[in-house]
């Protein structure tokens, strides 16, 4: 009997389970695959890895222009995975050492719910020939990558001929030609780093524009930046199939393909709600994810779900808040979720950050806004640092309210510097306020406080 069990060792089922366990709460953390989950694994963490190391080698491609010269400059790609690997082993123990000392029992296993007693309200999870119970239960089963019905798509992920985020970041050979199917950020990503090792990267893209969500107008300015390093890209593509080294797509009902050495199929990820006895509790679900309240609490009491499972914000850092959420509210402490100062960032080179409302998210929600755009190269750092590139700041404002309602960047840091305008629009901070912080001098996040005084 434990006061809690989390299903799911990813990063809000490893966090919850020990900041619970540091409450003093009894707590068994099931995790039938890796601690980590897909971000340390097989996402975040390695994919980062990768990307720096192609920073690396581009940089000392292109060097002279900074003074720096190198000659046969090469990259080893199985010295590059060999390294990814063993920064995850090192951070997957970490989080080993770190539930060991919340005192947190791990299992290995598939955890399967069997039911709530209705008279003790215990939970029951089955983890191979052993019962276990409590009266509480986060649910942070994860995702996994999305497979639309697109003939010989499931199939050649199946057997290996189609790559997932999972097979891409351990090839050993550099691809001479790569095809990516989803302009999302695993996509681009990986499209960043492959071209900048040496394929040719094209991106077939369902929607009329990259990133998602992003605002348009920086995602603009990010596809511009890779076109011009040679990305090509595919906008407004249906792809009708893929097989034999050929993805067939339609633009506007035209027909046209591309042959490739390899593939990558990045269309998106889908909470993992099936197979471990979820619908044994009553959980209500909605289009493939579990529904929570601000609590990350599920309509049935004790049963929490936090992460990629309840399909709100589909990103590590935010399934780490929703952690502690959860535990604060099995603690009667009082906490709530909220979404609207969640950055965003894709890893790139350059990178593209955001936190808050974009221009297209204002215009659907009515609400009244300015905006200011500032090049990059008003912070000085960022032009002693940059040569050739482009980057830009976007800032949206409520100018009744005098408050900051969007952050967006693209160009180096972007991933370092959000961090600053989420702050300020998770603390509500007046624009009179924001104009009173002391940047340091000369750093590229001295570029909010310049575009905060243009507003």
């Amino acid at each position: 009997m434990f006061d809690l069990i989390v299903l799911g060792g990813g990063p809000g089922g490893y966090l919850a389970a020990e900041r619970a366990g540091h409450a003093g709460l009894s707590v068994l953390l099931i995790e039938k695959n890796k601690l980590g989950g897909t971000c340390l694994n097989e996402g975040c963490i390695p994919s980062k890895t990768l990307l720096n190391s192609a920073k690396f080698y581009e940089h000392a491609k292109h060097g002279a222009v900074f003074g720096v010269s190198a000659e046969n400059v090469k990259i080893d790609q199985t010295a590059v995975v060999k390294r990814k690997d063993k920064v995850v082993r090192k951070l997957v123990a970490g989080v080993g050492m770190a539930l060991k000392s919340a005192n947190v029992k791990v299992v290995e296993g598939a955890g399967e719910i069997i039911g709530k007693d209705a008279a003790s309200g215990e939970i029951r999870v089955k983890v191979g020939a052993e019962t276990h119970a409590a009266k509480r239960l986060v649910i942070a089963t994860g995702s996994e990558a999305s497979a639309p019905p697109i003939p010989g798509l499931r199939e050649g992920m199946a057997n290996g001929t189609i790559l997932t985020n999972r097979e891409i970041l351990n090839l050993r050979e550099i691809p001479e030609t790569l095809a990516v199917i989803g302009g999302g950020v695993i996509g681009l990503e990986m499209a960043s780093y492959f071209q900048t090792v040496g394929s040719q990267v094209t991106v077939i893209e369902m929607l009329g524009h990259i990133a998602g969500p992003s605002d348009r107008e920086m995602a603009a300015l990010l596809q511009k930046s890779f076109e011009a390093k040679g990305i090509k890209f595919c906008l407004n593509a249906k792809v009708t199939s893929v097989g034999d080294g050929v993805v067939n797509f339609e633009i506007n009902g035209v027909a046209d393909s591309i042959k490739t050495s390899a593939c990558l199929s990045s269309v998106g990820r889908r909470p993992i709600i099936e197979g471990f006895g979820l619908e044994t509790l009553g959980v209500h679900t909605e289009r493939g994810r579990i529904v929570v309240d601000e609590q990350c609490q599920t309509n049935v009491p004790g049963v929490y779900a936090v992460g990629d499972v309840n399909g709100v914000y589909m990103l590590a850092h935010a399934a780490y808040r929703e952690a502690e959420v959860a535990v604060n509210s099995m603690l009667g402490k009082k906490d709530a979720m909220r979404y609207d100062a969640v950055p965003s960032v894709v890893y790139t080179n350059p990178e593209m950050g955001a936190v808050g409302e974009t221009e297209e998210t204002c215009i659907a929600k009515g609400i009244e806004f300015k905006k200011v755009v500032l090049p990059m190269s008003y912070s000085g750092r960022w032009l002693a640092e940059n040569e050739g590139a482009e980057g830009k700041i976007k800032l949206l404002a409520d100018m009744k309210k005098q408050r900051l309602l969007g952050c967006h960047i693209v160009g180096s840091y972007a991933s370092e510097i959000i961090l600053a305008a989420g702050m300020m629009i998770g603390a509500d901070m007046r624009l009179d306020r924001i104009k009173e912080i002391v940047f340091p001098h000369p750093t590229v996040g001295e570029i909010i406080r310049e575009a905060v005084f243009q507003l």
